[in-house]
């Protein structure tokens, strides 16, 4: 299963970097495979194991900060694994060129 989600405190100001380093570092810790853009981070595992992460992410932001929003969007693919990479290959290989990723 695919997963990208992205934590934000609201009323905290305008910058988060330092609140969102603090889940990226409990993102990395996890040992799950992941990869972190501008705009959220993509996480690959089972539905437990990303669905506890997240948790454990909300949690420790919303212990922070008066309020949180979580966004989810999540691509569950029967008996896939890799995907995390293999989409990527695939444009790749469909393009017959390197992406910018």
């Amino acid at each position: 299963m695919l997963c990208q989600f992205s934590i934000s405190p609201i009323g905290s100001g305008e910058s988060v970097g330092k609140a969102v380093s603090e889940i990226i570092d409990i993102i990395d810790r996890s040992n799950l495979p992941y990869q972190t853009h501008a705009m959220g981070t993509i996480v690959e595992g089972s539905w437990d194991q990303i669905m506890n992460l997240i948790g454990t992410c909300h949690r420790k932001m919303r212990s922070e900060h008066n309020r949180v929003i979580t966004n989810i969007h999540i691509d569950d693919r029967k008996e896939s694994e890799h995907r995390l990479t293999g989409k990527l290959e695939s444009i790749k290989h469909h393009l017959n060129r390197d992406i910018c990723t």
